[in-house]
């Protein structure tokens, strides 16, 4: 069955948040354009929603109400002292030589909500009520298009929620939405929905199909965000790197090699995610932490940046350097001399590892293999984790990148969240074929079991992502 197409005008005083509104609804960083500079959208411009490829809700992003106290006279005017009706005096308006001139933007939006089966009143809660929204409130009144008020930005400080729904309930105005563009409440585009329901029973089938459907791309953007973390962390823990124990200048080229192969993978998982959540790679950056060759980037290859973070090892001078390399191969960085290997370097590396540690240590003469140990893959893990919960909460309106948690924020989360880790990444640790990092990982048979391994890591990620967010990220 066809649903009919519903369609919406975007209204409102000028830098209200119009566009930021049809951005998110929309899920596109692209549509027109979001500036601080007042009266940025000049024309109406249109755009839809669609529902299995066929449009089901067009919506149209109008100019700003600029003049409204004006505007308000000259309705008034043209009314004069006869009961004139108002929607024939906003079109006896929108026919006159003012609009065309004086009131040329408005002309434009009213025509629009003329044309529209509903008309969204976009508000900046953090603004004071004014005399100007009243009149653009009475003006839209006199359109005959039922309007539902839309509290933008209420998830800042600033924003006087309690008093805007007051005020508007004096002017009649009771199904009231607060929908931040910038920050997404899970169920704050449900709740537009609903409310726009209740003016338009005979979209109802259209709006019960959306708020299905969105219910349904959160889902399957959570279960595509946990996939996507899985296949990095079995790539992270299966991935080795063989050296020499006697050659220190082989053994430093192995420890910069697996930095870089960690590194590089984990950067392409962030950027996997940002696509997947319709983001740009610019919406993600460092808090404080520097830029290293093009990369997010920490020295952390100190005593003090171990400490910070709480992790445990063992072998105090190795165990530190363990914990630096990955913690440098998770963040990407690595400056000048942090560090000086030498053979007792890598032996105590590795026996940090309680799992394969001294096994791989003791296996071939005077050869060993450099990988990941836990502590790498609960920071991995909990990075990509952290990620996904911002991008979830995410509008596409917001211009503010999402910043990657500082080493503080990091420890302070690590400390209570991740104690273990899904079994089967000890498995993979091996399963050297399970990797697709490195230069001959692409050539080599895919591994049936990876595929199991993947599922059951995902599903754990997911269990994890899905939990409250006032609760540590455990892993089940």
């Amino acid at each position: 069955m066809s649903l009919p197409i519903l369609r919406l005008a975007v209204v409102g005083h000028t830098n209200t948040g119009k566009t930021s509104l049809l951005r998110t609804l929309t899920r596109s960083v692209d549509f027109g354009e979001v500036s601080p500079r007042p009266a940025t959208t000049r024309q109406v411009e249109g755009t839809a929603i669609l529902l299995a490829g066929t449009p089901v809700m067009e919506m149209y992003d109008t100019p700003g109400l600029e003049d409204s106290i004006g505007l308000l006279d000259l309705l008034d005017g043209l009314a004069g002292k006869r009961r004139a009706d108002g929607l024939e005096v906003v079109r006896q308006f929108l026919d006159s030589r003012a609009a065309k001139k004086r009131f040329g933007q408005e002309a434009k939006a009213l025509r629009q909500v003329l044309e529209s089966d509903l008309a969204l009143y976009v508000i900046d809660a953090r603004d004071r009520v004014l005399g100007k929204h009243r009149d653009e409130l009475e003006i839209l009144a006199r359109c005959a298009t039922p309007v539902v008020p839309v509290l933008n930005f209420t998830a800042d400080p600033d924003a006087q929620v309690a008093l805007w729904r007051d005020q508007l309930a004096r002017t009649n105005m009771h199904a009231v939405a607060e929908f931040d563009t910038v920050v997404v409440d899970e169920m704050s585009e449900q709740r537009l929905f609903e409310k726009m329901k209740t003016l338009l029973d005979s979209h109802s089938a259209t709006l019960d199909a959306l708020i299905v459907e969105r219910r349904e791309l959160r889902a399957t953007l959570m279960r595509a965000s946990a996939d996507l973390t899985a296949d990095l962390l079995l790539d992270a823990a299966a991935v080795v790197v063989p050296v020499p124990v006697d050659d220190e200048p082989a053994l430093a080229k192995g420890l910069e090699q697996l930095r870089r192969l960690i590194r590089d993978r984990e950067q392409r998982s962030v950027e996997q995610l940002l696509a997947l959540h319709q983001f740009r790679e610019r919406d993600y950056e460092p808090d404080d932490t520097p830029l290293v060759d093009g990369q997010w980037g920490l020295d952390l290859f100190s005593p003090q940046a171990v400490k910070q973070f709480g992790l445990k090892a063992g072998g105090a001078a190795a165990a530190g350097a363990l914990v630096g390399l990955m913690l440098d191969a998770m963040t990407g960085g690595l400056t000048g001399g942090a560090m000086t290997v030498t053979g007792a370097t890598v032996g105590g590396l590795l026996g940090v590892g309680r799992t394969h540690g001294r096994r791989l240590l003791d296996r071939a003469r005077g050869t060993t293999e450099l990988r990941c140990d836990d502590n790498t893959l609960r920071l991995l893990a909990l990075r990509q984790i952290m990620l996904t919960r911002s991008l979830l909460r995410r509008g596409h309106a917001a211009v503010t990148p999402v910043a990657a948690p500082s080493p503080t924020g990091l420890a302070e989360t690590l400390k209570r969240s991740l104690k273990r880790m899904p079994s089967a990444l000890d498995k993979a640790r091996t399963r050297p074929t399970w990797t697709k990092i490195g230069n001959t990982a692409a050539s080599r048979p895919a591994d049936p079991g990876r595929a199991a391994a993947q599922t059951d890591v995902s599903k754990a990620i997911l269990k994890v992502l899905q939990r409250p967010a006032d609760q540590p990220l455990m892993f089940p």
